[in-house]
């Protein structure tokens, strides 16, 4: 009794400061709207990687992986943080510094810019439903976590965790991610490690060699990365939904835009990468070691939990649930404000405002107060979606699926292609998430996988072969300032220049609606 009140009170005290610290931030935002999105495009090198680092590491790759482990075998859960910290090395290579160089606010803005707004809304729709599905899956983890430390049902912790994001992502936004983030992720890592060392040691329960003799050889070999029969089909579609897929991720991208310049973005990136590797280990032999400390959970995404209430010293295990519970609120408080942020901007004001109603769009300090309301609705849409179906894990990699079927292959070609056009874009887009929602359908159980792959290799095939088509019709619609932003965004020719050879672009063709 007196540990369960210790947990408790470690929880309900993370919780006050996440509060506290969150809300406070508000006082940051100063009313502007590119302040609360990309605090000002203001942060050092230090705060991107470390806000880059606690998008990475979230409920879905800590709790999640350890639930997949304990269900599937040592790849099936290692798969989430390995890719995750491939896409941001891949990040922080191929895309940190060009698009930090842009001034964007979202990431849909770009998909504006490089093809128009029929891109624009399209991408902003099928990356608005991947992180509501991201979100949703970290409101699950944090419920698992409230619900098992204070004996309470699953419904009333998954609801505590929402409301407290809620709020202080409603006040601070960015800054908010910004300043819990420095204390939340490196307490996750710290507890990682702390959980992991101690069931190393002479002091664990349980000797380590009679854990490993507990386990299924199949759980811990390699055949889980090259024997489709156990899992390598999904093992790969998973590195690659996350790897390259998670590179189209509203929250990574708000971090790269918030760095005070490229080289920062760049460097941020890759630092998140590596910080992201150390969690791979750990994370993934908690579920290995739980198969002989708790052999028989009904729910395996209770499986992290128990082992840190039960079955470590109370100052670990304190670290062990405050780490996933801190990694997960952090996730979600980037996640809705990425969903906040497109759709007040890039959907209401971008298009339905200034387009269909024919009036210019809202005031900046409008568009802050409709970018903080729509975080309300798609908040609970999260938590609706966490609460019936609960898939931590799962839920990670599905939501990249979304993303990488479609808006992968605009987004790289458009940057790295000068032939690239709208109509390539669209067609794409609309191809390669066709695709994949039939492919849910239909694929067998034992292709598995395969389904996360084909989609975003035909999408990249039909994107090349309709723009080298069109490539004389969407040539005299280009416009050399395709770049150039809303107008509340400044970006300068030479910021242009930089980034690409607009000349050689207008001689050669590209694409703008």
């Amino acid at each position: 009794m007196e540990a369960s009140i210790e947990f408790a009170y470690s929880v309900f005290g993370f919780l006050a400061v996440s509060v506290i610290v969150g809300t406070l931030a508000v006082r940051l935002v100063k009313k502007s709207t590119k302040r609360y999105v990309v605090a000002g495009k203001s942060l050092p090198l230090f705060f991107v990687a470390t806000m880059l680092t606690a998008q990475s590491i979230d409920g879905n790759s800590s709790l999640g992986n350890a639930a997949l482990v304990y269900q599937y075998g040592f790849w099936a859960g290692a798969a989430l943080p390995i890719g995750l910290g491939c896409c941001l090395i891949v990040t922080g290579a191929f895309f940190a510094k060009k698009l930090n160089a842009l001034n964007l606010l979202t990431l849909p803005d770009y998909y504006y810019r490089r093809y128009g707004n029929v891109t624009e809304v399209m991408a902003s729709v099928l990356m608005a439903i991947s992180f509501i599905v991201l979100v949703a899956g970290n409101l699950a983890a944090s419920g698992f976590i409230i619900s098992t430390v204070l004996g309470i049902d699953f419904f009333w912790g998954t609801l505590a965790a929402t409301l407290i994001i809620l709020l202080y992502t409603y006040m601070g936004g960015l800054f908010s991610s910004a300043y819990t983030d420095i204390f939340q992720i490196y307490i996750a890592i710290l507890g990682f490690w702390a959980g992991f060392i101690f069931f190393l040691s002479q002091y664990a329960p349980i000797p380590w060699g009679n854990v490993i003799a507990n386990t299924p050889t199949e759980f811990i070999d390699l055949s889980g990365i090259y024997d489709p029969s156990h899992g390598a089909l999904v093992f790969w579609a998973s590195i690659l939904a996350l790897g390259l897929g998670d590179v189209v991720a509203l929250d990574f991208m708000e971090r790269v835009f918030a760095a005070d310049s490229p080289k920062n973005a760049r460097r941020g990136a890759y630092m998140g990468g590596l910080l992201t590797f150390l969690t791979v280990v750990p994370t993934s032999f908690i579920g290995i070691i739980a198969l002989t400390y708790e052999p028989h959970v009904d729910n395996p995404f209770t499986v992290y939990p128990l082992m840190a209430m039960k079955h470590v010293p109370i100052w670990v295990g304190v670290l062990m649930l405050v780490g996933v519970l801190g990694a997960s609120m952090s996730t979600a408080n980037g996640g809705i404000l990425a969903i906040g942020s497109v759709l007040a901007r890039n959907i209401l004001t971008g298009n339905i405002i200034k387009r269909l109603m024919k009036k210019p769009g809202l005031s900046d300090r409008r568009l802050l107060l409709a970018t903080r309301l729509v975080i309300i609705p798609m908040m609970g849409a999260s938590f609706a979606l966490g609460y019936i179906i609960p898939q931590p894990g799962i839920y990670l990699v599905l939501a990249f699926d979304i993303v990488f079927a479609g808006c992968f292959v605009p987004l790289a070609a458009g940057l790295y292609w000068k032939k690239a056009n709208a109509a390539g874009a669209v067609t794409s887009i609309v191809v390669g998430s066709s695709l994949r929602l039939l492919l849910f359908f239909i694929i067998p159980p034992e292709l598995a996988g395969l389904d996360t792959m084909i989609p975003p290799a035909v999408s990249a095939v039909t994107f090349f072969i309709v723009c080298s088509m069109t490539q004389k019709k969407w040539k005299a619609r280009h416009d050399i300032n395709f770049l150039v932003p809303r107008d509340e965004d400044a970006v300068t020719r030479a910021d242009i220049e930089e980034w690409i050879d607009y000349k050689d672009i207008r001689k050669e063709g590209g694409g703008n609606l």
